[in-house]
Protein backbone atom coordinates (compact mmCIF):
# COMPACT_ATOMS: atom_id res chain seq x y z
CA UNK A 1 0.00 0.00 0.00
CA UNK A 2 1.40 3.59 -1.35
CA UNK A 3 0.36 6.49 1.46
CA UNK A 4 0.93 9.33 -0.90
CA UNK A 5 -1.54 12.42 -0.15
CA UNK A 6 -4.19 13.57 -2.31
CA UNK A 7 -2.73 16.10 -4.74
CA UNK A 8 -3.55 20.24 -4.49
CA UNK A 9 -6.87 22.25 -3.58
CA UNK A 10 -6.98 25.83 -4.94
CA UNK A 11 -5.83 28.32 -2.42
CA UNK A 12 -6.24 32.00 -1.94
CA UNK A 13 -3.76 34.36 -1.72
CA UNK A 14 -3.27 37.81 0.05
CA UNK A 15 -0.32 39.90 -1.94
CA UNK A 16 1.13 41.51 0.69
CA UNK A 17 3.63 44.68 -0.03
CA UNK A 18 6.29 45.65 1.80
CA UNK A 19 7.64 49.24 1.08
CA UNK A 20 10.80 50.22 3.06
CA UNK A 21 10.17 53.47 4.00
CA UNK A 22 12.49 54.50 6.41
CA UNK A 23 15.53 56.94 5.60
CA UNK A 24 17.95 55.22 7.76
CA UNK A 25 17.45 52.31 5.63
CA UNK A 26 16.98 53.73 2.42
CA UNK A 27 20.84 55.44 3.08
CA UNK A 28 22.23 51.39 3.67
CA UNK A 29 23.53 49.74 1.21
CA UNK A 30 21.54 46.75 0.68
CA UNK A 31 23.19 43.01 -0.07
CA UNK A 32 21.40 42.51 -4.38
CA UNK A 33 18.38 40.27 -4.34
CA UNK A 34 17.64 37.38 -6.24
CA UNK A 35 15.12 38.62 -9.30
CA UNK A 36 11.88 36.90 -8.95
CA UNK A 37 10.97 35.54 -12.80
CA UNK A 38 7.64 37.22 -13.87
CA UNK A 39 4.23 36.03 -12.98
CA UNK A 40 3.42 35.07 -16.25
CA UNK A 41 6.24 32.73 -16.30
CA UNK A 42 6.24 31.39 -12.89
CA UNK A 43 2.43 30.55 -14.08
CA UNK A 44 3.94 28.35 -16.77
CA UNK A 45 6.35 26.01 -14.75
CA UNK A 46 3.32 25.93 -12.33
CA UNK A 47 1.12 24.44 -14.71
CA UNK A 48 3.83 22.80 -16.35
CA UNK A 49 4.82 20.92 -13.37
CA UNK A 50 1.26 20.13 -12.08
CA UNK A 51 0.67 18.30 -15.55
CA UNK A 52 4.22 16.65 -15.46
CA UNK A 53 3.04 15.29 -11.86
CA UNK A 54 -0.63 14.11 -13.10
CA UNK A 55 1.43 11.82 -16.06
CA UNK A 56 4.32 10.37 -13.27
CA UNK A 57 7.25 12.38 -14.47
CA UNK A 58 8.41 12.93 -11.23
CA UNK A 59 11.58 14.65 -12.13
CA UNK A 60 10.58 17.00 -14.83
CA UNK A 61 7.62 18.06 -11.97
CA UNK A 62 10.23 18.56 -9.27
CA UNK A 63 12.55 20.53 -11.44
CA UNK A 64 9.20 23.01 -12.70
CA UNK A 65 7.97 23.35 -9.40
CA UNK A 66 10.60 23.18 -6.62
CA UNK A 67 11.71 27.04 -7.23
CA UNK A 68 8.69 28.20 -6.95
CA UNK A 69 8.38 26.85 -3.47
CA UNK A 70 11.42 28.90 -2.43
CA UNK A 71 10.48 32.11 -0.54
CA UNK A 72 12.85 34.66 -3.39
CA UNK A 73 10.52 33.41 -5.53
CA UNK A 74 7.92 35.47 -4.13
CA UNK A 75 5.08 33.07 -6.39
CA UNK A 76 1.50 33.83 -5.18
CA UNK A 77 1.23 29.77 -5.38
CA UNK A 78 4.33 29.13 -3.45
CA UNK A 79 2.95 26.89 -0.81
CA UNK A 80 1.26 24.58 -3.07
CA UNK A 81 4.29 24.66 -5.30
CA UNK A 82 6.04 23.12 -1.80
CA UNK A 83 3.54 20.80 -1.39
CA UNK A 84 3.47 19.16 -5.35
CA UNK A 85 7.28 19.35 -4.54
CA UNK A 86 7.25 17.39 -1.71
CA UNK A 87 4.74 14.66 -3.34
CA UNK A 88 6.94 14.64 -6.36
CA UNK A 89 10.31 13.99 -4.38
CA UNK A 90 8.07 11.68 -2.01
CA UNK A 91 7.13 9.62 -5.70
CA UNK A 92 10.89 9.48 -6.98
CA UNK A 93 11.44 8.10 -2.98
CA UNK A 94 13.80 10.91 -2.42
CA UNK A 95 12.46 11.35 0.93
CA UNK A 96 15.56 13.45 2.55
CA UNK A 97 14.42 16.15 -0.49
CA UNK A 98 10.48 15.64 0.15
CA UNK A 99 10.89 16.50 4.22
CA UNK A 100 13.04 19.57 3.67
CA UNK A 101 10.24 20.46 1.41
CA UNK A 102 7.44 19.69 3.64
CA UNK A 103 9.64 21.24 6.53
CA UNK A 104 10.03 24.36 4.48
CA UNK A 105 5.97 24.55 3.79
CA UNK A 106 5.57 24.34 7.51
CA UNK A 107 8.20 27.26 8.44
CA UNK A 108 7.29 29.38 5.59
CA UNK A 109 3.53 29.28 4.93
CA UNK A 110 2.27 27.97 8.33
CA UNK A 111 -1.68 28.99 7.62
CA UNK A 112 -1.39 26.79 4.36
CA UNK A 113 -4.88 25.49 3.80
CA UNK A 114 -3.89 21.90 3.04
CA UNK A 115 -1.53 21.39 5.53
CA UNK A 116 -3.15 18.68 7.34
CA UNK A 117 -2.32 16.74 3.85
CA UNK A 118 0.93 17.96 4.03
CA UNK A 119 1.65 16.53 7.85
CA UNK A 120 0.38 13.09 6.26
CA UNK A 121 2.80 13.38 3.83
CA UNK A 122 5.20 14.39 6.04
CA UNK A 123 4.76 11.05 8.64
CA UNK A 124 4.87 8.66 6.01
CA UNK A 125 8.31 9.98 5.12
CA UNK A 126 9.45 9.98 8.44
CA UNK A 127 8.34 6.22 8.77
CA UNK A 128 10.08 5.91 5.32
CA UNK A 129 13.23 7.11 7.30
CA UNK A 130 12.71 4.86 10.43
CA UNK A 131 12.01 7.96 12.30
CA UNK A 132 9.20 6.42 14.28
CA UNK A 133 9.20 8.77 16.92
CA UNK A 134 8.67 11.52 14.72
CA UNK A 135 6.43 10.11 12.56
CA UNK A 136 4.11 9.28 15.49
CA UNK A 137 4.24 13.24 16.47
CA UNK A 138 3.64 14.12 13.25
CA UNK A 139 0.18 12.23 13.00
CA UNK A 140 -0.93 13.51 16.39
CA UNK A 141 -0.90 16.78 14.86
CA UNK A 142 -3.45 16.25 12.10
CA UNK A 143 -6.91 17.32 13.52
CA UNK A 144 -8.73 14.74 15.39
CA UNK A 145 -11.34 14.63 13.15
CA UNK A 146 -9.36 14.00 9.66
CA UNK A 147 -7.87 11.54 8.08
CA UNK A 148 -8.58 8.82 11.23
CA UNK A 149 -8.43 5.42 9.14
CA UNK A 150 -5.84 6.77 6.71
CA UNK A 151 -3.42 7.19 9.36
CA UNK A 152 -3.99 4.14 11.10
CA UNK A 153 -3.43 2.68 7.90
CA UNK A 154 -0.51 4.42 7.48
CA UNK A 155 0.83 2.96 10.74
CA UNK A 156 -0.33 -0.94 10.04
CA UNK A 157 1.47 -0.46 6.85
CA UNK A 158 4.94 0.83 8.09
CA UNK A 159 4.78 -0.92 11.96
CA UNK A 160 5.37 -4.18 10.54
CA UNK A 161 9.07 -3.05 9.21
CA UNK A 162 10.50 -2.29 12.27
CA UNK A 163 13.26 -5.29 13.13
CA UNK A 164 14.82 -3.70 16.37
CA UNK A 165 13.25 -4.78 19.93
CA UNK A 166 14.49 -1.68 21.10
CA UNK A 167 12.45 0.73 19.29
CA UNK A 168 9.48 -0.74 19.48
CA UNK A 169 9.84 -0.61 23.45
CA UNK A 170 10.74 2.78 23.17
CA UNK A 171 7.82 3.32 21.05
CA UNK A 172 5.42 1.28 23.08
CA UNK A 173 6.61 3.74 26.24
CA UNK A 174 6.38 6.57 24.82
CA UNK A 175 2.43 6.20 23.42
CA UNK A 176 0.88 3.66 25.63
CA UNK A 177 -2.63 4.14 24.65
CA UNK A 178 -2.07 3.92 21.15
CA UNK A 179 -3.90 0.91 20.44
CA UNK A 180 -2.85 0.16 16.33
CA UNK A 181 0.86 0.07 18.01
CA UNK A 182 -0.04 -2.26 20.82
CA UNK A 183 -1.64 -4.54 18.65
CA UNK A 184 1.33 -4.61 16.13
CA UNK A 185 3.75 -5.82 18.26
CA UNK A 186 1.38 -8.35 19.72
CA UNK A 187 1.12 -9.49 16.47
CA UNK A 188 4.90 -9.78 15.58
CA UNK A 189 5.48 -11.75 18.83
CA UNK A 190 2.84 -13.79 17.66
CA UNK A 191 3.37 -14.37 14.05
CA UNK A 192 6.95 -13.25 13.39
CA UNK A 193 8.48 -15.87 14.84
CA UNK A 194 10.58 -13.40 17.63
CA UNK A 195 9.00 -14.19 20.64
CA UNK A 196 11.28 -15.15 23.80
CA UNK A 197 9.79 -15.78 27.34
CA UNK A 198 10.88 -12.76 28.21
CA UNK A 199 8.17 -11.04 26.14
CA UNK A 200 5.67 -12.73 28.28
CA UNK A 201 4.57 -9.73 30.82
CA UNK A 202 4.59 -7.10 28.06
CA UNK A 203 2.70 -9.31 25.79
CA UNK A 204 -0.10 -10.05 28.88
CA UNK A 205 -0.23 -6.26 29.43
CA UNK A 206 -1.25 -5.61 26.14
CA UNK A 207 -3.80 -8.55 25.87
CA UNK A 208 -5.61 -7.28 28.52
CA UNK A 209 -5.05 -3.40 28.02
CA UNK A 210 -6.22 -4.11 24.22
CA UNK A 211 -8.92 -6.76 25.24
CA UNK A 212 -6.92 -9.18 22.47
CA UNK A 213 -8.43 -12.98 22.53
CA UNK A 214 -5.52 -14.78 24.68
CA UNK A 215 -6.13 -17.96 22.90
CA UNK A 216 -5.46 -16.31 19.48
CA UNK A 217 -2.24 -14.46 21.57
CA UNK A 218 -1.11 -17.33 22.71
CA UNK A 219 2.68 -17.89 21.58
CA UNK A 220 3.27 -21.18 19.68
CA UNK A 221 4.91 -24.34 21.65
CA UNK A 222 8.47 -23.56 21.20
CA UNK A 223 9.88 -26.28 18.40
CA UNK A 224 11.78 -29.39 19.63
CA UNK A 225 15.11 -29.10 18.37
CA UNK A 226 15.99 -32.10 15.95
CA UNK A 227 18.75 -34.40 14.54
CA UNK A 228 17.29 -33.33 10.85
CA UNK A 229 15.81 -30.66 8.95
CA UNK A 230 13.63 -30.41 5.92
CA UNK A 231 14.35 -27.51 3.08
CA UNK A 232 12.13 -27.24 -0.10
CA UNK A 233 14.31 -25.70 -2.71
CA UNK A 234 11.86 -24.47 -5.55
CA UNK A 235 13.68 -23.03 -8.57
CA UNK A 236 12.92 -23.01 -12.43
CA UNK A 237 15.09 -26.61 -13.43
CA UNK A 238 13.12 -26.76 -16.65
CA UNK A 239 12.98 -30.76 -16.61
CA UNK A 240 10.44 -30.44 -19.41
CA UNK A 241 13.02 -29.19 -21.69
CA UNK A 242 16.06 -31.26 -21.21
CA UNK A 243 18.91 -29.79 -23.01
CA UNK A 244 16.97 -27.33 -24.84
CA UNK A 245 17.49 -23.23 -25.13
CA UNK A 246 15.34 -22.96 -21.68
CA UNK A 247 17.84 -25.63 -19.84
CA UNK A 248 21.06 -24.02 -20.86
CA UNK A 249 19.68 -20.51 -20.30
CA UNK A 250 19.02 -21.80 -16.59
CA UNK A 251 22.93 -23.12 -16.35
CA UNK A 252 22.69 -20.49 -13.29
CA UNK A 253 20.25 -22.85 -11.56
CA UNK A 254 22.34 -25.83 -12.09
CA UNK A 255 25.34 -24.01 -10.70
CA UNK A 256 23.03 -22.70 -7.79
CA UNK A 257 21.59 -26.06 -6.80
CA UNK A 258 24.80 -27.59 -7.09
CA UNK A 259 26.50 -25.49 -4.70
CA UNK A 260 23.37 -26.65 -1.97
CA UNK A 261 24.20 -30.05 -2.75
CA UNK A 262 27.56 -29.92 -1.66
CA UNK A 263 26.66 -28.17 1.41
CA UNK A 264 24.15 -30.30 2.56
CA UNK A 265 27.41 -32.86 2.48
CA UNK A 266 29.24 -30.32 4.47
CA UNK A 267 26.69 -30.15 6.99
CA UNK A 268 25.97 -33.57 7.11
CA UNK A 269 29.98 -34.26 7.81
CA UNK A 270 29.58 -32.21 10.66
CA UNK A 271 26.45 -33.75 12.21
CA UNK A 272 24.11 -31.42 11.08
CA UNK A 273 21.78 -33.54 8.65
CA UNK A 274 19.53 -31.34 6.04
CA UNK A 275 17.21 -33.57 3.90
CA UNK A 276 16.86 -30.80 0.39
CA UNK A 277 13.61 -31.70 -1.73
CA UNK A 278 13.86 -29.59 -4.72
CA UNK A 279 10.58 -28.42 -7.08
CA UNK A 280 10.76 -27.21 -10.41
CA UNK A 281 8.85 -23.69 -10.67
CA UNK A 282 9.76 -23.15 -13.99
CA UNK A 283 9.36 -19.14 -14.90
CA UNK A 284 5.74 -18.77 -14.39
CA UNK A 285 3.49 -18.26 -11.86
CA UNK A 286 1.16 -20.71 -12.62
CA UNK A 287 3.65 -23.31 -12.05
CA UNK A 288 5.03 -22.21 -8.75
CA UNK A 289 1.29 -21.80 -7.59
CA UNK A 290 1.11 -25.63 -8.51
CA UNK A 291 3.74 -26.50 -6.30
CA UNK A 292 2.56 -24.64 -3.34
CA UNK A 293 -0.61 -25.97 -3.67
CA UNK A 294 1.27 -29.35 -2.62
CA UNK A 295 0.15 -30.34 1.00
CA UNK A 296 3.91 -31.87 2.26
CA UNK A 297 5.31 -28.45 1.29
CA UNK A 298 3.81 -26.96 4.77
CA UNK A 299 5.63 -29.07 6.57
CA UNK A 300 9.09 -27.96 5.56
CA UNK A 301 11.28 -26.24 7.87
CA UNK A 302 13.29 -23.64 5.39
CA UNK A 303 11.96 -22.75 1.50
CA UNK A 304 14.82 -21.32 -0.96
CA UNK A 305 13.50 -19.56 -3.85
CA UNK A 306 12.53 -18.58 -6.46
CA UNK A 307 15.10 -16.86 -8.41
CA UNK A 308 12.95 -14.51 -10.50
CA UNK A 309 10.61 -11.85 -9.62
CA UNK A 310 7.30 -12.47 -10.74
CA UNK A 311 6.90 -15.53 -8.16
CA UNK A 312 8.88 -13.66 -5.12
CA UNK A 313 5.88 -12.04 -3.47
CA UNK A 314 4.08 -15.56 -3.85
CA UNK A 315 6.33 -17.72 -2.28
CA UNK A 316 6.65 -14.67 0.57
CA UNK A 317 3.00 -14.42 1.04
CA UNK A 318 3.30 -18.09 1.42
CA UNK A 319 6.02 -18.11 4.05
CA UNK A 320 4.30 -15.93 6.07
CA UNK A 321 0.77 -18.01 5.95
CA UNK A 322 2.66 -20.97 6.87
CA UNK A 323 5.02 -19.44 8.87
CA UNK A 324 8.10 -20.98 7.94
CA UNK A 325 11.49 -19.26 6.84
CA UNK A 326 11.94 -18.39 3.24
CA UNK A 327 15.58 -16.97 1.66
CA UNK A 328 15.10 -15.55 -1.82
CA UNK A 329 19.10 -16.48 -2.58
CA UNK A 330 20.02 -14.28 -5.15
CA UNK A 331 17.67 -10.74 -5.32
CA UNK A 332 18.92 -7.42 -3.80
CA UNK A 333 15.34 -5.97 -3.61
CA UNK A 334 15.10 -5.01 -0.65
CA UNK A 335 11.51 -4.02 -0.95
CA UNK A 336 10.63 -8.00 -0.63
CA UNK A 337 11.42 -7.96 3.02
CA UNK A 338 10.06 -4.92 4.43
CA UNK A 339 7.04 -5.88 5.95
CA UNK A 340 7.86 -9.62 5.88
CA UNK A 341 9.54 -11.12 9.44
CA UNK A 342 9.54 -14.78 7.65
CA UNK A 343 11.15 -13.75 4.39
CA UNK A 344 15.17 -13.28 4.12
CA UNK A 345 16.84 -11.97 1.47
CA UNK A 346 20.43 -14.32 1.54
CA UNK A 347 22.56 -11.12 -0.12
CA UNK A 348 22.77 -7.62 0.74
CA UNK A 349 20.00 -5.87 -0.68
CA UNK A 350 20.92 -2.83 -2.66
CA UNK A 351 19.82 -0.03 0.01
CA UNK A 352 21.98 -2.05 2.62
CA UNK A 353 25.35 -1.45 0.06
CA UNK A 354 24.45 1.94 -0.65
CA UNK A 355 24.35 2.46 3.51
CA UNK A 356 27.46 0.80 4.63
CA UNK A 357 29.42 2.50 0.99
CA UNK A 358 28.28 6.04 2.56
CA UNK A 359 29.18 5.50 6.06
CA UNK A 360 32.35 3.87 4.84
CA UNK A 361 33.22 6.49 2.56
CA UNK A 362 32.29 9.37 5.28
CA UNK A 363 35.15 7.60 7.75
CA UNK A 364 37.25 7.75 5.30
CA UNK A 365 37.09 10.82 2.98
CA UNK A 366 35.28 13.20 5.81
CA UNK A 367 33.09 15.79 5.39
CA UNK A 368 35.10 18.93 4.23
CA UNK A 369 34.24 18.50 0.39
CA UNK A 370 31.20 17.37 -0.76
CA UNK A 371 30.07 14.20 -2.80
CA UNK A 372 28.83 13.59 -6.12
CA UNK A 373 26.35 10.41 -7.05
CA UNK A 374 25.09 9.18 -10.16
CA UNK A 375 22.76 6.41 -11.02
CA UNK A 376 21.69 4.49 -13.74
CA UNK A 377 17.69 4.49 -13.90
CA UNK A 378 16.83 0.68 -12.41
CA UNK A 379 15.47 0.41 -9.13
CA UNK A 380 18.58 -1.46 -7.60
CA UNK A 381 20.77 1.81 -8.52
CA UNK A 382 18.25 4.41 -7.37
CA UNK A 383 17.57 2.29 -4.12
CA UNK A 384 21.82 2.11 -3.88
CA UNK A 385 21.82 6.28 -4.50
CA UNK A 386 19.12 7.06 -2.51
CA UNK A 387 20.44 5.14 0.22
CA UNK A 388 23.90 6.41 0.05
CA UNK A 389 22.90 10.14 0.04
CA UNK A 390 20.68 9.56 3.14
CA UNK A 391 23.19 7.91 5.18
CA UNK A 392 25.91 10.21 4.11
CA UNK A 393 24.48 13.31 5.18
CA UNK A 394 22.67 11.58 8.21
CA UNK A 395 26.56 11.92 9.41
CA UNK A 396 27.60 15.17 8.91
CA UNK A 397 28.27 15.16 5.02
CA UNK A 398 27.01 16.82 1.90
CA UNK A 399 26.08 15.28 -1.18
CA UNK A 400 25.99 18.30 -3.79
CA UNK A 401 24.50 16.50 -6.78
CA UNK A 402 22.35 13.46 -7.65
CA UNK A 403 21.70 13.18 -10.93
CA UNK A 404 19.88 9.27 -13.26
CA UNK A 405 21.13 8.36 -16.22
CA UNK A 406 20.27 6.33 -19.28
CA UNK A 407 23.68 3.88 -19.43
CA UNK A 408 22.98 3.07 -23.45
CA UNK A 409 22.08 6.75 -24.25
CA UNK A 410 25.34 8.77 -24.99
CA UNK A 411 23.23 11.85 -24.80
CA UNK A 412 21.82 10.73 -21.33
CA UNK A 413 25.33 9.99 -19.80
CA UNK A 414 26.89 13.47 -21.63
CA UNK A 415 24.27 15.09 -18.99
CA UNK A 416 24.67 13.15 -16.03
CA UNK A 417 28.56 13.80 -16.53
CA UNK A 418 28.36 17.80 -17.74
CA UNK A 419 29.06 20.51 -15.47
CA UNK A 420 30.28 18.92 -12.50
CA UNK A 421 32.81 20.57 -9.81
CA UNK A 422 35.07 17.81 -9.80
CA UNK A 423 37.99 19.10 -8.23
CA UNK A 424 35.92 20.73 -5.51
CA UNK A 425 34.41 16.95 -4.66
CA UNK A 426 35.59 14.87 -2.29
CA UNK A 427 34.78 11.61 -4.14
CA UNK A 428 32.48 10.57 -7.06
CA UNK A 429 29.82 7.59 -6.62
CA UNK A 430 29.03 5.92 -9.75
CA UNK A 431 25.93 3.09 -9.45
CA UNK A 432 25.78 1.13 -12.47
CA UNK A 433 27.09 -2.26 -13.86
CA UNK A 434 26.52 -2.08 -17.29
CA UNK A 435 29.61 -2.03 -18.84
CA UNK A 436 29.96 1.42 -20.62
CA UNK A 437 30.63 3.30 -17.32
CA UNK A 438 33.57 2.21 -16.62
CA UNK A 439 35.77 3.98 -19.54
CA UNK A 440 33.11 6.42 -19.89
CA UNK A 441 33.80 7.12 -16.14
CA UNK A 442 37.33 7.10 -16.20
CA UNK A 443 37.84 9.28 -19.62
CA UNK A 444 35.90 12.05 -17.55
CA UNK A 445 37.91 11.45 -14.74
CA UNK A 446 41.07 12.72 -16.60
CA UNK A 447 39.96 15.82 -17.26
CA UNK A 448 41.33 17.40 -13.84
CA UNK A 449 44.69 17.59 -12.67
CA UNK A 450 45.80 14.12 -10.86
CA UNK A 451 45.86 16.01 -7.55
CA UNK A 452 42.46 17.63 -8.10
CA UNK A 453 40.43 13.98 -9.00
CA UNK A 454 37.46 13.03 -6.75
CA UNK A 455 37.77 10.03 -5.66
CA UNK A 456 36.28 7.18 -7.64
CA UNK A 457 33.20 4.73 -5.63
CA UNK A 458 31.63 1.94 -7.93
CA UNK A 459 30.58 -1.22 -8.22
CA UNK A 460 33.30 -4.13 -7.94
CA UNK A 461 31.43 -5.65 -11.37
CA UNK A 462 33.93 -2.99 -12.58
CA UNK A 463 37.01 -5.51 -12.37
CA UNK A 464 35.93 -7.77 -14.31
CA UNK A 465 34.97 -5.25 -16.99
CA UNK A 466 37.01 -6.33 -20.11
CA UNK A 467 36.87 -3.21 -21.60
CA UNK A 468 38.65 -1.60 -18.74
CA UNK A 469 42.26 -2.10 -18.25
CA UNK A 470 42.54 -3.08 -14.36
CA UNK A 471 45.94 -1.01 -14.25
CA UNK A 472 43.77 1.85 -14.92
CA UNK A 473 41.68 1.33 -11.64
CA UNK A 474 44.78 0.58 -9.58
CA UNK A 475 46.19 3.63 -10.33
CA UNK A 476 43.45 6.09 -9.74
CA UNK A 477 41.92 6.42 -6.04
CA UNK A 478 39.20 4.23 -6.41
CA UNK A 479 36.74 1.96 -3.74
CA UNK A 480 34.32 -0.62 -4.77
CA UNK A 481 31.64 -2.19 -2.98
CA UNK A 482 31.57 -5.69 -3.62
CA UNK A 483 29.03 -7.77 -1.89
CA UNK A 484 29.78 -11.22 -3.72
CA UNK A 485 33.71 -10.90 -2.93
CA UNK A 486 35.75 -13.46 -2.37
CA UNK A 487 39.35 -14.85 -1.99
CA UNK A 488 40.64 -17.37 -4.41
CA UNK A 489 43.27 -17.89 -2.60
CA UNK A 490 41.35 -18.11 0.62
CA UNK A 491 41.45 -22.21 2.06
CA UNK A 492 37.34 -21.86 2.75
CA UNK A 493 37.29 -21.12 -1.52
CA UNK A 494 40.17 -23.97 -1.97
CA UNK A 495 38.38 -26.76 -0.36
CA UNK A 496 35.16 -25.66 -1.76
CA UNK A 497 36.57 -25.82 -5.23
CA UNK A 498 38.51 -28.83 -5.16
CA UNK A 499 35.15 -31.01 -3.61
CA UNK A 500 33.25 -28.89 -6.28
CA UNK A 501 35.17 -30.16 -9.07
CA UNK A 502 35.97 -33.56 -8.10
CA UNK A 503 32.07 -33.64 -7.94
CA UNK A 504 31.17 -31.76 -10.92
CA UNK A 505 33.96 -32.01 -13.75
CA UNK A 506 34.06 -28.20 -13.46
CA UNK A 507 34.97 -24.92 -11.89
CA UNK A 508 32.33 -23.70 -9.98
CA UNK A 509 30.69 -20.40 -11.13
CA UNK A 510 29.64 -17.73 -8.89
CA UNK A 511 26.50 -18.95 -8.37
CA UNK A 512 27.55 -22.63 -7.24
CA UNK A 513 29.56 -20.36 -4.28
CA UNK A 514 26.40 -18.35 -3.49
CA UNK A 515 24.06 -21.90 -3.19
CA UNK A 516 27.08 -23.37 -1.30
CA UNK A 517 27.58 -20.94 1.39
CA UNK A 518 23.52 -20.06 1.66
CA UNK A 519 22.66 -23.67 2.86
CA UNK A 520 25.77 -23.64 4.61
CA UNK A 521 24.51 -20.83 6.50
CA UNK A 522 20.79 -21.54 7.30
CA UNK A 523 21.27 -25.04 7.72
CA UNK A 524 23.55 -24.48 10.50
CA UNK A 525 20.97 -21.83 11.93
CA UNK A 526 18.75 -24.49 11.55
CA UNK A 527 20.43 -26.98 13.91
CA UNK A 528 21.18 -23.56 16.42
CA UNK A 529 18.19 -22.17 16.78
CA UNK A 530 15.28 -24.14 15.19
CA UNK A 531 12.38 -23.22 12.44
CA UNK A 532 11.68 -20.18 14.11
CA UNK A 533 14.97 -19.01 13.89
CA UNK A 534 14.25 -14.91 13.49
CA UNK A 535 15.08 -14.39 17.11
CA UNK A 536 18.47 -15.96 17.13
CA UNK A 537 19.42 -14.58 13.80
CA UNK A 538 18.80 -11.01 15.37
CA UNK A 539 20.84 -11.63 18.35
CA UNK A 540 23.84 -13.35 16.37
CA UNK A 541 26.99 -11.99 15.62
CA UNK A 542 28.58 -11.92 12.00
CA UNK A 543 29.84 -14.92 10.90
CA UNK A 544 32.89 -15.42 8.59
CA UNK A 545 31.90 -17.35 5.93
CA UNK A 546 33.46 -20.89 4.43
CA UNK A 547 33.27 -18.73 0.72
CA UNK A 548 32.66 -14.53 1.05
CA UNK A 549 33.48 -12.40 3.83
CA UNK A 550 30.46 -13.09 5.89
CA UNK A 551 27.24 -13.15 6.84
CA UNK A 552 25.02 -10.67 9.51
CA UNK A 553 21.22 -10.22 9.90
CA UNK A 554 22.01 -8.82 13.12
CA UNK A 555 19.68 -6.33 14.71
CA UNK A 556 16.50 -8.06 13.32
CA UNK A 557 17.54 -6.97 9.68
CA UNK A 558 16.89 -9.52 6.90
CA UNK A 559 19.20 -9.15 4.56
CA UNK A 560 23.01 -9.37 4.32
CA UNK A 561 25.05 -6.86 6.41
CA UNK A 562 28.31 -7.75 5.28
CA UNK A 563 29.16 -5.56 2.53
CA UNK A 564 32.75 -5.63 1.59
CA UNK A 565 34.81 -2.26 0.62
CA UNK A 566 37.75 -3.12 -1.78
CA UNK A 567 40.79 -1.09 -2.82
CA UNK A 568 43.73 -2.33 -5.10
CA UNK A 569 47.18 -2.39 -3.98
CA UNK A 570 49.00 -3.14 -6.39
CA UNK A 571 46.82 -5.46 -8.20
CA UNK A 572 45.90 -7.13 -5.12
CA UNK A 573 42.54 -6.53 -3.63
CA UNK A 574 42.59 -5.93 0.18
CA UNK A 575 39.82 -5.88 1.73
CA UNK A 576 38.91 -2.27 3.68
CA UNK A 577 35.66 -3.34 5.54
Amino acid sequence: MTFTSTLWRPAQWLAVSLLLTSSALAQTPAKPRPVAAPPAEQAVHYRNGKALLDQGKYQLALKELEPLAQRPARFAQAADAAYLSAVAAARLKQWPEAEQLLNLLRTEYPNYPNLPEALFLQSQVSFEQEDYDNAFKTLALLPANQLGPEREAMKVNYLPRIRDRSTWLRLLRRYPNDATLGRAYADRLITGGVYTDADQPILDELIDKLDLNRARYTPPPRPVKRSSYNVAVLLPFELSDPGGPSQRKNQFVTDLYAGLRLAQDSLQRAGRSVQLFAYDTSADTLVLKQVLAQPELAGMDLLIGPVYKSGARLLARYAREHQIVCVNPLSEDGDLVLDNSWHYLFGASAATQGRIAAEFAFRAFGPSRPGIVLHEETKGDAAFANAYKAAYEAQGGKIAVVRSFSADTNESLSKAFAGLDLPGASHIVVASDNRRLGPYTLNVLQTPPAAKRPVLVCPGSWLDNPRLDVWDLNTISAYFFMPKYYNERGAGYRRFRQLYLQRQRLPPSLYANQGFELLLYFGAALHQYGPALQAGLAGAPPVQGAIFEGQSYEGGAHDNQVVPIIKLNNLEAQVLR
